[in-house]
């Protein structure tokens, strides 16, 4: 991000809001030059208009900027830190069995969140519904047709940085691919591996509700 604009945003993290003149007092700029940051950060989602100040005296009143909820993403999250820290407690104090019962819950609710199987729906088109899923959970997916077979690729581990330390992440998902797609069976191409993405192998047969 632009250092102007990443200063603006470690201001209004810090003070929760600013007005434009609060702003260029503490950068050191003039009020024209803010609102331009502003609107950029304004059209990129990471900033808003919350309201404005009005003065005691005459003038008009000053329009008040925070962070939108899509900011957090500028500042640093230890979300995989927490996650693995919380895998290694279930372990720890857990038989094997309920933590990968734990994980396969996990992994039904997730694909319950998916479109659901029509009846005698092409396979393609489940296919195009399952991608776009994956991808909206931030796996990157896509799917190619060879032959007799489909190939359904994620080329993102949301898990990266913890299956490292925790394999069972990746039964989990294998758990819910089966969910959406019940023929699918992964092949030993796995992300966590240094390869460049999980690829699953579907039959080109219709697939079977459960």
């Amino acid at each position: 991000m632009q250092p102007v604009r990443r200063r603006i945003a470690e201001i209004l993290k810090e003070q929760g809001t600013a007005t434009v003149a609060q702003l260029a007092e503490q950068l050191g700029m003039a009020q024209v030059s803010v609102r331009h940051h502003l609107d950029i950060l304004v059209g990129e989602d990471l900033i808003e208009l919350t309201g404005v100040l009005r003065h005691n005296g005459a003038g008009r009143p000053s329009q008040v900027y925070a962070l939108t909820p899509n900011a957090a993403k500028l500042f640093p999250q230890r979300y995989d830190a927490l996650a693995s820290h919380i895998l290694a407690e279930l372990k720890a104090t857990l038989p094997g069995d309920a933590v990968r019962g734990v994980l396969q819950r996990v992994a039904e609710k997730t694909a319950g969140e998916a479109p659901p199987e029509m009846p005698a729906q092409p396979i393609e088109d489940r296919l195009e519904q399952v991608t776009e899923f994956l991808t909206e959970k931030g796996y990157n997916a896509r799917w190619e047709k060879h032959g007799g077979y489909y190939e359904l690729h994620t080329c993102n581990c949301p898990y990266a940085g913890v299956a490292d330390d925790h394999p069972e992440l990746c039964m989990m998902d294998e758990t819910m691919m089966r969910r959406l797609l019940p023929d699918a069976v992964r092949l030993q191409t796995r992300a966590m591996d240094n390869k460049t993405h999980c690829t699953y192998l579907i039959d080109s047969t219709p697939i079977v509700l459960e």
